[in-house]
């Protein structure tokens, strides 16, 4: 279960049960920090806490501006500075020369817009989502602190923000931010005033597919589920030994390679790990990964077997595209010198990651960039009216 799944499932225990419940979210970010925008935590009146904003440093003391600042509900926004010397003063020691700004709100059930209840919809039905966040604004504009436009892919939005040129220009960069799966932090100045919108995607869990279900299979499960993803082991070899050998929460497919694929479902958030150790039952597996949108097909063994693969089915009058066959890792991983069914796993799920994220899998000492690029800030739009 990853962090947003644990919060969603925090907030529907404490309703439950008549706790008061806070969303702590990062909004905005400036130079060196541990979480980016769009990092969440769930907190009760009573002091439970799920997920982290922080390395550890700032949960406790966001708390408190929920118990000391928030008597009347409203949403507040604090801003930590670990660029300056009071970074030590206050004791926080964050070890990070940046500045983080935190949105702070009470959840309500029947709030609206309900960013909550639209985010577990984006997950169940999976499907993406854009939930466009004003954390600041000056002068006369037409919104509040807390104010949000939610953008579904068909285009549906639902908002209480009432500047219709606001309006006009979040959606347009919201249609944008969704087609690039890409958050961004924007400033819009208006004719009365100037607003800031944190423009975050929500995206449903990963899906991963393990074909083989063999005791180096477990690990590869066990490390994907640890990362929130969803998670479909598919036997073959219709064993029903296998069921017992995964105790994590997952779906457990015994089949025939001649039925795979009646019952599997792949789609865009699928990624897949083909490790059957049977050369023949993979060579059905590619068949039904390769021309499906799968984002991420990985095949255990050698690249001589891979390639022997892809003869034998261009063999059979198969032949898949050059942008297919871009999706496809064989030998699978990420090269750490893995000879261990654990070692592999890690190599396995590091090079998932790296797929899902656009990057490279290399040493992060070698790179010149930023650490975290996954959104974009821009503070030089001008609305007229």
């Amino acid at each position: 279960m990853n962090e947003l799944q644990a919060i969603l499932e925090g907030f529907e225990s404490s309703q439950k049960i008549g706790k008061i419940t806070f969303l702590a979210t990062v909004v905005k970010t400036q130079g060196s920090t541990y979480r980016r925008p769009g990092a969440k935590m769930l907190m009760t009146n009573t002091g439970e806490m799920i997920g982290t904003i922080s390395a550890g440093c700032l949960e406790n003391d966001v708390f408190e501006h929920t118990q000391q600042r928030m008597s009347d509900g409203e949403p507040i926004v604090v801003t930590y500075d670990n660029t300056a010397s009071e970074d030590i003063f206050w004791g926080f020691g964050l070890g990070c020369n940046g500045i983080v700004q935190v949105l702070i709100e009470r959840l309500e059930r029947e709030n609206t817009p309900n960013a909550i209840a639209f985010t577990q919809e984006c997950f169940n039905k999976k499907h993406l989502g854009i939930i466009a966040t004003v954390f600041a604004f000056e002068g006369a504009v037409k919104v509040k602190l807390g104010s949000r436009l939610l953008l579904y892919p068909n285009g549906k939005i639902i908002t209480d923000i009432k500047d219709p040129n606001l309006i006009q220009s979040l959606l347009a960069d919201s249609q944008a931010a969704l087609a690039h799966q890409k958050s961004k932090v924007n400033n819009y100045h208006l004719p009365l005033g100037s607003v800031e919108v944190f423009i975050e995607v929500i995206k449903p869990p990963t899906h991963a597919v393990i074909f083989g279900a063999g005791y180096d299979a477990v690990p590869v499960a066990q490390f994907a589920q640890s990362l929130g993803w969803d998670i479909t082991v598919v036997d073959c070899r219709a064993n029903e030994a296998t069921k017992a050998r995964f105790t994590i929460p997952c779906d457990v497919i015994l089949t025939r390679r001649e039925t795979v694929q009646k019952q599997i479902f792949i789609d865009a958030y699928t990624v897949a790990v083909v490790m059957t150790h049977n050369y023949l039952d993979d060579l059905e597996i590619l068949k039904i990964l390769l021309p499906s949108p799968a984002r991420y097909i990985g095949v255990l063994g050698p690249k001589a077997r891979t390639e022997r693969l892809l003869e034998d089915l261009r063999s059979q009058g198969i032949v898949y595209t050059t942008e297919q066959l871009k999706r496809l890792h064989g030998p699978i991983g990420i090269d750490i010198g893995a000879d261990t069914p654990e070692g592999i796993a890690i190599a396995i799920i590091a090079e998932i990651q790296a797929v899902l994220t656009n990057r490279s899998g290399s040493f992060l000492r070698n790179r010149n960039q930023p650490i975290h690029q996954s959104y974009e800030s821009n503070s030089n739009l001008l609305l007229t009216t």
